[in-house]
C-alpha cells in the first residue's frame, strides 16, 4: 500500500504534496468507481444468502465458501464484529457506514469518527496544508459515526436498484440472449436474483436495522457480491488476506449498458473485451461463449446491452 493511504492523488493543491508512484512500489493498478445505486439492497442481504450462493458454485468453480465469502470488520459496531463483505473491488467493506467512511477518507480527503486519522502525502504530514481540527465530519448524539458520512449512507440505501432497458429487454434476441447467459454459465457468478433479509432484521453489529422497503425484496444485480480469481486480479489485498490478491469481486451487471468502460480497471470497452479477459475459475464459461455462432454472440450480447 503507498505509504499515506490506498491512492495516488496526483491532483494537489500544493506540488509538494503531489503524490507519485515511487520505485518499489511494484504493486498498483487503475480502478473505476463502482455504481451505488440500490446498494441499500445489497447490505440487506444476508450473510447465509451469501454462504448459500457460494455453496452452490463450487460443483463447477471448485474451492471452499471461503474462498469466496470473506467475513470483514464493521467499523461502526459498538463490539468487535465481523460480517461478509460486499462493497467494494475487494469487498472490503460490508456496510455502507463503513464504505462511506472509507470513501470520506480516501477519495474526498474527510475524516470521520470512523476515519478520524488523515492521511499523509508520501508518508508526510499534510498539516500546513489542513487546519482543521479532525475529525473533519463530527459526531453529534443523532450521527455518531458522522453527519455527513451517515447522511452519505442514508442516500445511498434510499437510491432505487439501475433499471432494464425493457423496450430492448423485449426483443426476439435479448430474450435468447437472457437464456443463452443462464445456459453457458455466466449465472454461476453473474447471480440474477437475490432475496433481501426479512424487514426488522438486525445486522452490521446491531446498529442497523433492515427497513420493510429494503427487506425481504427480491433484487436482480446479475452479481453474487462474492470475489473470485478470473485472471484478471490486480495483486493489492485489502480486507481479505494474502489469499485474496488476485482476487476481485464479480461486477453487478445491472446498470451496465451505462458505462463506457468494463472491469474493475476501466481497461475493456466492449463487452466482447470484457468476456474475452475471463480466465481462471471463468476460463471455461470464456470458452464456451468463444465456441457460439455469430447469432449466438450477438443474441447473448443484446441481453447485456439491455442489463
Amino acid at each position: 500500500m503507498l505509504s499515506g493511504g490506498s491512492l495516488i492523488n496526483d491532483r494537489t493543491i500544493d506540488p509538494s504534496i503531489q503524490e507519485h508512484v515511487s520505485y518499489g512500489d511494484e504493486v498498483r493498478t487503475f480502478r473505476t468507481s463502482l455504481n451505488t445505486l440500490g446498494d441499500g439492497f445489497v447490505e440487506c442481504i444476508d450473510d447465509g444468502t451469501l454462504q448459500s450462493i457460494a455453496a452452490a458454485q463450487i460443483p463447477s468453480l471448485g474451492g471452499t465458501i471461503a474462498d469466496k465469502l470473506i467475513m470483514v470488520p464493521v467499523l461502526e459496531a459498538r463490539t468487535p464484529t465481523l460480517r461478509a463483505g460486499r462493497f467494494g473491488w475487494k469487498n472490503q467493506h460490508a456496510s455502507l457506514i463503513s464504505f462511506s467512511a472509507d470513501a470520506y477518507l480516501n477519495e474526498v480527503g474527510i475524516t470521520s469518527p470512523l476515519q478520524p486519522t488523515e492521511n499523509t502525502s508520501m508518508g508526510n504530514s499534510v498539516t500546513v496544508f489542513d487546519k482543521v481540527p479532525d475529525p473533519e465530519d463530527p459526531a453529534k448524539p443523532s450521527a455518531p459515526f458522522g453527519v455527513d458520512v451517515e447522511a452519505f449512507a442514508r442516500f445511498i440505501r434510499a437510491t432505487k436498484v439501475p433499471p432494464r432497458d425493457a423496450t430492448l429487454a423485449a426483443t426476439p434476441d435479448a430474450v435468447a440472449g437472457s437464456t443463452l447467459f443462464d445456459s453457458i454459465g455466466c449465472a454461476i457468478c453473474h447471480t440474477r436474483d437475490i432475496v433481501t433479509a426479512p424487514a426488522g432484521t438486525m445486522s452490521n453489529g446491531h446498529t442497523f436495522t433492515v427497513p420493510p422497503a429494503l427487506g425481504n425484496k427480491i433484487i436482480h444485480p446479475f452479481g453474487d457480491f462474492l470475489i473470485h480469481d478470473i485472471g484478471t486480479g490486480d495483486g493489492i489485498v485489502q480486507n481479505g488476506g494474502p489469499a485474496t490478491r488476485n482476487k476481485m469481486r464479480t461486477a453487478p451487471l445491472w446498470g451496465v449498458r451505462t458505462r463506457s468502460r468494463l472491469m474493475h480497471d476501466g481497461n475493456s470497452t466492449t463487452f466482447i473485451d470484457a468476456i474475452s479477459r475471463h480466465g481462471g475459475e471463468a476460463g471455461d464459461v470464456r470458452d464456451t461463449f468463444v465456441r457460439l455462432s455469430d447469432t449466438e454472440k450477438r443474441q447473448l450480447l443484446a441481453f447485456l446491452s439491455s442489463l
